[in-house]
């Protein structure tokens, strides 16, 4: 197994604003960690060791988004989708990101690799 990765993926179409995109963004990531320990908890021990490294891309699109989601889970990652609660900026329910691994940077790059940095 090479090195260890997470992908944050955050729709850039719903002009969120920057808290509301960061927050977002952890939302994701924590789920992320939080049930892949469910599942493997060494991975998260050793993506932990080699420094937690995060990768935050960007969607222009709902459809773009739960497509990388799809595939996440096809490939057997560990992938949650975040929904905004609507209690500021967006209506309940929009999905907002996706939050994929810790997991080989490898498999996780045919998900998103294509993904342009946030």
């Amino acid at each position: 197994m090479g090195s260890l990765k997470q992908v944050i993926v955050l729709r850039r179409d719903l002009d969120m604003g920057k808290g509301k995109m960061v927050a977002q963004g952890c939302h994701a990531s924590v789920s992320a960690v939080l049930e892949t320990l469910k599942r493997n908890r060494e991975i998260v021990e050793r993506w932990v060791e080699e420094g937690q490294r995060k990768i935050v891309v960007r969607v222009d699109s709902e459809e773009e988004l739960l497509s990388v989601y799809r595939k996440a889970l096809e490939l057997g990652l560990v992938a949650v989708l975040v929904e905004d609660k609507g209690l500021t900026q967006l209506p309940p329910g929009t999905p907002t990101a996706v939050g994929i691994g810790p997991a080989d940077e490898e498999i996780i790059d045919k998900v998103t690799g294509h993904l342009k940095l946030l």
